[in-house]
């Protein structure tokens, strides 16, 4: 039987195969700081895109982006911020994408979905 951090990781590589298969290259994975984790880091379309992955294998709990929180983009926003200081990447383009991935009949559903957060204007400095 897997541990939730085993299935944590199989969710995620799936989720990396997706976005590649949309035209996404990924740059890095389970980027860490004291602030939180960044699941996936990816290059698409000139920008830099920070991904969380949320995985559910039923509907009782919800969607699975239902699970991005408010307080969860702010971990991710500030993980993002320190990520963006480290790369001297200030002059990049950047958003925060989810795939969401949900057991079905026929398999894993994954949907992504681009820019499904965003930094509030003025709240983060870089």
């Amino acid at each position: 039987m897997q541990t939730s951090r085993q299935k944590g990781f199989a969710k995620e590589q799936e989720a990396a195969k997706a976005l590649q298969k949309a035209g996404y290259s990924i740059v890095g994975a389970n980027f860490y700081t004291k602030y939180g984790e960044i699941d996936i880091i990816a290059n698409h379309e000139n920008t830099i895109v920070f991904v969380e992955v949320k995985y559910r294998d039923s509907a009782l709990c919800g969607l699975p982006q239902e699970a991005v929180t408010f307080s969860k983009q702010n971990k991710i926003i500030k993980t993002a911020m320190e990520y963006i200081k480290l790369n001297n990447a200030y002059d990049k383009n950047y958003r925060f994408d989810v795939v969401a991935i949900s057991k079905g009949k026929d398999g894993d559903k994954i949907e992504i979905i681009k820019n499904a957060f965003e930094m509030p204007e003025g709240k983060y400095y870089i």
